[in-house]
């Protein structure tokens, strides 16, 4: 399974940056929309390729245990926020109802964005600084590897939270490329 989640994950960095330049050209409801629920997808799949670098590159240790934890956070978190402006929050704007920005993804501050960005800088950072921890010594570029992506993201959470918004588009390179890249180097 190892090739196949890593290529898996290729593919979904690939395309969730395809769904974000959708939505940032066209401003449509349906490219938000895809970009959401590739958003929504990607949890799962980064946690699939830390999981798979984790039985690969470690044996059983507490921080293996503690980036599942972490990264299932991401995932129920990125989903609720997702979820509900797609099920709920565009629905009631579509229908006329004048809903407050703090409750709308792509705004900040915003119930919605606090808690995505929580998912995903602030856990998923956690996520791969326990597997960074868990690497054995001998695999030094994934943990290396790991480790700065789990910086990025969380200099991304804390950044925007206590300082600039635009802070934040530091942790989508943890997130993002840096699990491309981690995807590329656990391949060869």
């Amino acid at each position: 399974m190892g090739k196949k989640i890593f290529v898996t994950g290729i593919i979904t960095c690939i395309l969730y940056f395809i769904s974000v330049g959708l939505f940032l050209i066209t401003k449509t409801g349906i490219a938000l929309t895809i970009w959401e629920l590739m958003t929504v997808f990607s949890a799962p799949v980064v946690l699939l390729i830390l999981l798979e670098i984790g039985n690969i590159t470690t044996t059983t240790s507490i921080y293996k245990k503690a980036m599942l934890a972490f990264m299932s956070c991401t995932c129920s978190l990125t989903g609720i926020a997702h979820i509900v402006n797609i099920t709920v929050t565009r629905q009631l704007i579509n229908k006329g109802v004048n809903v407050p920005t703090y409750f709308q993804i792509g705004y900040w501050p915003s119930v919605e964005m606090a808690i995505d960005y929580l998912a995903w800088g602030f856990f998923t950072g956690l996520a791969f600084l326990s597997l960074s921890i868990a690497v054995e010594k001998g695999k030094y570029k994934i943990k290396k590897s790991l480790l700065i992506c789990g910086i990025l993201c969380l200099i991304g959470f804390f950044g925007t939270v206590f300082i600039n918004e635009n802070i934040w588009y530091v942790a989508p390179m943890g997130y993002g490329v840096g699990t491309m890249i981690i995807c590329i180097q656990m391949l060869k």
